[in-house]
């Protein structure tokens, strides 16, 4: 499986949430390493364009699909379409997810919490299983971008950790049962970035400045990250030089799970 620029024969990449913060960090990193890149959206299909002609400027090739990442046939018509224009798919990175409130468990309706989970968790088995054959064909990886919350947790994230907690059961599941084929599973935990969801939640004041305070005091490196910290990690599990890692994660968040 090709890293390099530098490749005659460059593989495949498809991106889920490709048009977020930390999503299209990862399609650009892909990019530049020399992957084609698929990248799917929910509904900003002006930024997936923008982000499409941005990477094929890299002289890659790139496409955006808006899919329903709990439909099994509309992924399976994803994966077919893939296969067949780009010739191959190498590696899965799975980057999508709802926007995520930060409020104690206690005032999270069941349903609100069952939704999530579908979200996040019911999408994820989707789309693994429909790439899977294609997986299987070219020993490809896996990589899922979840949470440092599952290690340690912040009170009000639950819906994030209880959720993603079950996204990385099943890459240690998948990275079990799908080794024999050559197939790799891992998973990236994102601290507090300055961009993506935390942007967000700050934007929202759903974390105020005395909030952030706290949260610095419990990062040894005393600051926040970026997507393209989590696109590095993304891609080196993704790449033939973690050849040798399945079912793990990587918790990209300045030591605050140490």
């Amino acid at each position: 499986m090709s890293t390099s620029s530098a490749s005659s024969t460059p593989t495949t990449a498809l991106v889920t949430g490709g048009t977020g913060g930390i999503g299209a960090a990862i399609v650009r990193q892909l990019a530049a390493q020399g992957h084609n890149v698929v990248l799917t959206y929910r509904s900003n299909a002006e930024a997936a364009a923008k982000l499409v002609t941005e990477i094929e400027e890299l002289g890659v090739r790139g496409a955006a699909r808006s899919v329903d990442l709990c439909d099994p046939e509309a992924l399976a018509e994803l994966v077919a379409t893939t296969t067949h224009e780009f010739g191959d798919l190498s590696i899965l990175v799975h980057a999508a997810g709802p926007h995520i409130p930060m409020v104690h468990l206690s005032r999270v309706e069941p349903a609100t919490y069952a939704q999530h989970l579908n979200d996040e968790a019911t999408a994820f088995f989707t789309v693994v299983q429909a790439c899977l054959p294609a997986l299987r064909a070219t020993s490809g990886s896996v990589v899922a971008v979840t949470t440092a919350a599952t290690d340690r947790y912040p009170v009000r994230d639950g819906l994030s950790a209880g959720t993603k907690g079950a996204v990385e059961a099943l890459v240690r599941g998948f990275a079990a049962e799908e080794g024999r084929f050559g197939v790799r599973f891992n998973a990236v935990g994102p601290g507090m970035l300055t961009d993506g969801m935390a942007e967000r939640l700050i934007s929202s004041q759903s974390l105020d400045q005395r909030a952030l305070d706290v949260t610095m005091s419990r990062i040894p490196l005393r600051k926040f990250g970026t997507a393209v910290d989590i696109a590095e990690a993304v891609c080196f599990l993704a790449s033939t030089k973690a050849g040798f890692v399945t079912g793990q994660k990587i918790n990209v968040d300045g030591g605050y799970t140490v």
